[in-house]
């Protein structure tokens, strides 16, 4: 499992479980790495080959509001936990990328850098990472004039400009001070 999202000023928080195969012959395995180090079109790539191989894979998504209501640990292990409850299989042992879910019934072990260490960890940030990708390019369609599709939401230069210029749509997080400071 991993998560992707916890830096951006706006949209949601995703995290994927993705349960692979043992000892299976594939022929993609080395182009997979963690998904900040691939370009968005090898993730693009990548991501109908993972979800082709996969025995299950598991969305969690935890929205802004649920990540101001609670705080970024909790939303974190909120979406965690929400991944592994919507995969179509029970998995047999659980490998997180840093966070461990402390009330999870099943064996578990949190690898620090894990998406840079363990293929299914790799896997399932490349999973996350396309599917919040393309909600926040929806998102610039729903909420024009802020980039979305350009920076996902991050801090970028352009988004300060159109948070200063716009003001906080709904999908940004006002728990950061820097989004507070630009509600209407």
């Amino acid at each position: 499992m991993d998560e992707v999202g916890r830096g951006p000023l706006a949209g949601p928080l995703i995290a994927a479980a993705v349960i692979l195969p043992l000892n299976r012959d594939i022929p993609w395995l080395k182009l997979v790495r963690d998904s900040k180090q691939l370009t968005p079109q090898r993730r693009e790539c990548l991501f109908p080959l993972i979800q082709e191989t996969a025995l299950g894979v598991g969305i969690g998504v935890v929205t802004p509001e649920a990540i101001d209501g609670n705080g970024m640990t909790r939303a974190n292990r909120m979406a965690l936990r929400s991944a592994i409850e919507h995969l179509p299989r029970r998995p047999d042992f659980v490998l997180t990328d840093y966070f461990k879910l402390p009330d999870l019934k099943l064996p578990q072990k949190s690898i620090t850098k894990g998406d840079s260490l363990c293929f299914s960890i790799a896997c399932a940030s490349i999973v996350a990472k396309v599917i919040r990708d393309s909600i926040m390019t929806e998102m610039d369609n729903v909420y024009p004039g802020y980039g979305f599709a350009r920076h996902k939401g991050y801090a970028t230069r352009e988004h300060l400009l159109s948070l200063s210029r716009l003001g906080a749509c709904p999908i940004h997080r006002r728990c950061f001070a820097v989004v507070r400071e630009h509600l209407i």
